[in-house]
């Protein structure tokens, strides 16, 4: 069974700053694009940040300067540094891996539990 674990939520005044970090299960072959989302009880989920194998990135306009995401293919880890954190950005984080178990297999998204941030203001 793949896993993806979030860990870094928490609770920061606005203004401020969190680094949230997705770890994948290592039982797999290799991981291709490593997506943030972020989803609140009044909207859908949404598209934070996006990083592919080859260190492509991608970013809705709300996250363009203020959010950074990285990662360390040998950990199997993708981090996402948020900046300048609004009382908008309060949400459950989750974390999505595109994986491929096996070599020649097919690839599958898997995502994470959530992480909580909550930006005060």
């Amino acid at each position: 069974q793949v896993q993806v674990m979030e860990s870094g939520g928490g609770l920061v005044q606005t203004g401020g700053s969190l680094r949230l970090s997705c770890v994948v299960s290592r039982n797999i072959f290799t991981t291709d694009a490593m997506s943030w989302y972020r989803q609140t009880p009044e909207k859908q989920r949404e598209l934070v940040a996006r990083i592919y194998a080859s260190g492509t990135t991608i970013y809705p306009d709300s996250a363009k300067g203020r959010f950074t995401i990285s990662r360390d293919n040998a950990k199997n880890t993708a981090y996402l540094q948020m900046n300048s954190l609004t009382t908008e950005d309060t949400a459950v984080y989750y974390c999505q891996a595109r994986v491929q178990r096996t070599r020649g297999g097919m690839y599958q998204e898997y995502w994470g539990q959530g992480t909580q941030v909550t930006v005060s203001s």
